[in-house]
């Protein structure tokens, strides 16, 4: 080979090979290619429907931070905190709000000053259950299509409004004692619990498996208790600023005392005032179920509690099914009733007390333990004009009462449209009978009285078995259900259990 082409060859090879590492040492910025970002999703967040979540990612990005984007499934997100241009870590704060129950998804697109990008999705579960562990101290609502549990008494405090949306499912843990579970609504405190006919809403116990879904196909049944079920939650409280008639042990009047069911230690307990007008809000349309756990030895949570409610509130459409202390007991006040079922309470139905002076009208009762009624009046030296019952149906089969309607020489009522059915009859006598102190309630000065009464008679047995103490001067025996001409109407209570489950019908209501 000739020498020169030789050398000329090899010269040629290595210009070539200075050229490729000259051009391999450098890219056409200059500069080196950074790291591409990173970004990392937390470990499976729990959501609320239609309740922000913050959801945190955790990013970095060596060529400098630049911007993100959020996209979501199932709700919306909106990016509420990220980190400055040109930092090369940090935190992408997303604000997801889920849409339905189920699963959602929030997928975080990052992008770093060099124009590389990363992206990682977060998944959320998302479920319409709310835990309720604080008092109330500032307005809110609970949504429709939610269940709010509450995790101990709750009190909705002086200044505040609870507003409750139709088709709402409240159920309190289990607790007794100083742990029992309550909605308790303060003097100056609102509640706006306002179901409606289709959309009732439900107070009950965690272990009921009732859903704000049931509610919407109009199913308002609880269909895995048993409604002689009871004691396993508290209730519901409203108290006002109304007068009431109390004392304390020395006899001194009290203008305002501590509600039963509540510890002295909790002023949100206190009730009574000079406002006779006074305006706690509004609560149609609602369930009580499965209540009056027991705070203490012979202390339970009446279904609900009216203490010193005043007539500027609107109660209306009420069922209490299977507490275990009474249905409803008013303590003093001024508010008027209408429309009330109380199914197998564990004892009196309604129960009044401390000169309540409003009315309540429309009443289905159902075998109560206790009374009927356990109608009281002033337990201080204030007075008042009375309260009034009207238009009720009482069937008191099977709960072992052996009193329809309690009354004593200071009882402050006029009943009017009575229907008693379904009595007892326990070997060959009486089970139910009127207490002997109606005669010395309708010996009293005030002129109250109880009249227009119906009853359904058992065969071999009088008026006068079961209706004591002259009473049954007032009495008309009817031969069924569909010949009487007093009681309630039964037809305004499609938003109950008891009409949902048939029980209304199986004893001819």
């Amino acid at each position: 080979m000739n020498f020169k082409v030789t050398l000329t060859y090899l010269a040629s090879f290595m210009l070539a090979s200075l050229l490729l590492i000259s051009c391999g040492d450098d890219n056409s910025s200059g500069t080196e290619q950074s790291i591409a970002p990173s970004v990392e999703a937390p470990e499976v967040t729990n959501g609320t429907v239609d309740e922000p979540v913050e959801i945190t990612f955790t990013i970095t990005a060596n060529g400098g931070y630049a911007s993100s984007s959020a996209t979501a499934d199932n709700g919306t997100a909106t990016i509420i905190s990220e980190p400055s241009s040109g930092d090369q870590s940090g935190s992408v704060v997303v604000e997801f709000t889920p849409t339905a129950v189920g699963t959602g998804t929030v997928d975080l697109v990052i992008t770093d000053e060099d124009g590389q990008t990363e992206d990682a999705t977060a998944i959320v579960n998302i479920n319409n259950t709310v835990l309720v562990s604080d008092n109330i101290t500032s307005d809110t609502t609970w949504r429709d299509g939610r269940t709010y549990v509450l995790g101990g008494r709750i009190a909705v405090e002086a200044g505040a409004t609870l507003t409750i949306e139709p088709g709402v499912v409240v159920k309190g843990q289990a607790g007794t004692q100083s742990n029992a579970t309550a909605l308790l609504v303060a003097r100056d405190a609102t509640i706006n619990a306002n179901g409606t006919a289709t959309q009732p809403i439900i107070f009950t116990s965690v272990a009921d498996e009732i859903t704000p879904e049931d509610i919407d196909a109009g199913n308002f049944g609880s269909p895995n208790l048993d409604p002689d079920i009871n004691g396993l939650w508290g209730g519901v409280i409203v108290l006002g600023n109304a007068p009431i008639s109390a004392s304390n042990t020395n006899g001194d009047d009290l203008t305002e005392t501590q509600i039963e069911g509540i510890p002295s230690s909790d002023t949100n307990g206190l009730y009574g005032g000079n406002d006779p007008a006074d305006n706690s809000g509004s609560i149609t349309y609602i369930s009580i179920r499965h209540g009056g756990a027991n705070i203490g030895e012979g202390n339970e949570i009446n279904g609900l509690t009216l203490g010193g409610v005043g007539s500027g509130t609107v109660v209306e459409n009420i069922e209490v099914v299977a507490n275990q202390d009474d249905g409803v007991e008013w303590f003093g006040g001024t508010v008027n009733v209408t429309n009330v079922l109380v199914w197998n309470s564990g004892d009196d139905a309604i129960d009044t007390d401390q000169a309540w002076s409003g009315t309540v009208d429309n009443i289905v009762i159902v075998s109560p333990a206790g009374s009927a009624f356990e109608l009281d009046g002033p337990e201080g030296t204030f007075t008042s004009t009375g309260h009034n019952i009207n238009n009720v149906s009482i069937y008191m089969e099977g709960n072992g009462s052996e009193i329809l309607v309690d009354v004593d020489d200071n009882t402050d009522v006029n009943m009017n449209n009575l229907f008693f059915f379904g009595l007892d009859v326990n070997d060959g006598a009486a089970a139910h009978v009127v207490s002997d102190d109606y005669s010395i309630y309708a010996s009293n000065t005030n002129g109250y009285s109880i009249t227009n009464i119906e009853a359904v008679i058992p065969s071999g047995l009088t008026v006068a078995d079961y209706f004591t103490g002259g009473l049954d001067a007032e009495v008309t025996e009817v031969a069924d259900i569909n010949a009487a001409t007093v009681g309630a109407d039964a037809s305004v209570f499609g938003f109950t259990w008891a009409d949902v489950s048939g029980a209304l019908s199986s004893i001819g209501l």
